[in-house]
């Protein structure tokens, strides 16, 4: 009876909480069974009570805004009950790309994506360890569109840590620009008065600098175009020494575009 119960349980397949089917491939007793899941072969001891109650974990499950999933290897998500810098760094690129409700309050992310091999954790953070660096008390940003100008894909070509003192230079409020390039507004003195455009940069302190007024919007955008390159080339002998060389030519090489 024993025996027969035992040969009639090796075979059996049910579902895990997250829908992945899985199978007994060998069974030893009720706290010994041994399963395999359908979609990847991915195979791991467990119980027989949790594998009818569907509580056996598969790695490969992609439990995070439904593209992300945990992988085999010694990263952990948590250490001592707190996120791991390389999880929290990992999850807050996915959501930035896939969570629906970020999207929502942060359109600029808005067709951005994350290469297919970050999607699992485990390479995703051999990345981080092999890339990540801090500069004194500042903190890091994850950029992917320094180093590539306008790309929208997370991977480990695109991607560079960067201080958030460098981060702020190239972040565009495009959700409140008006009709004129980067930079430019229109300044409506009295009506006895010619209209004029103002050119305005901030700096990387987060201050905004007055440029004058101009006769054109062209004219306007020449004057930031140029200020805001040479405050990038300026800020990027600031860190010569502290920062990747690869970060260190982007930023001499980037050009500000009247279509920025």
């Amino acid at each position: 009876m024993y025996n027969n119960d035992i040969i009639k349980k090796v075979g059996e397949i049910n579902y895990n909480n997250n829908g992945s089917k899985m199978q007994i491939i060998k069974y030893i007793n009720n706290r010994n069974v041994f399963i395999q899941f359908d979609n990847n072969n991915y195979k791991t001891k467990t119980s027989y009570k949790d594998f009818k109650e569907g509580r056996v974990k598969n790695p490969y499950d992609k439990t995070y805004v439904g593209i992300g999933f945990l992988g085999e290897g010694k990263y952990k998500k948590y250490i001592n009950k707190k996120d791991t810098k390389q999880y929290s760094e990992w999850g807050h690129m996915l959501k930035r790309c896939y969570d629906k409700n970020y999207l929502s309050r942060f359109p600029t992310y808005k067709d951005c994506t994350v290469c297919k091999e970050w999607c699992n954790f485990q390479i995703f953070a051999k990345w981080f360890d092999e890339n990540y660096y801090e500069i004194d008390n500042e903190k890091m940003r994850l950029d992917k569109d320094i180093l590539i100008k306008g790309n929208k894909i997370y991977s480990p070509e695109t991607c560079i840590f960067v201080p958030e003192n460098i981060n702020n230079l190239f972040v565009k409020s495009d959700a409140i620009r008006g009709k004129y390039p980067i930079g430019v507004t229109e300044h409506k003195p009295h009506k006895l008065y010619t209209t004029k455009y103002r050119a305005r940069c901030m700096n990387n302190n987060k201050k905004r600098i007055d440029l004058g007024l101009y006769n054109t919007p062209g004219e306007a955008f020449y004057a930031y175009k140029k200020y805001k390159e040479n405050l990038i080339k300026r800020i990027a002998d600031e860190y010569k020494n502290k920062i990747p060389q690869k970060l260190y030519d982007a930023m001499y090489r980037y050009k500000v575009e009247i279509t920025d």
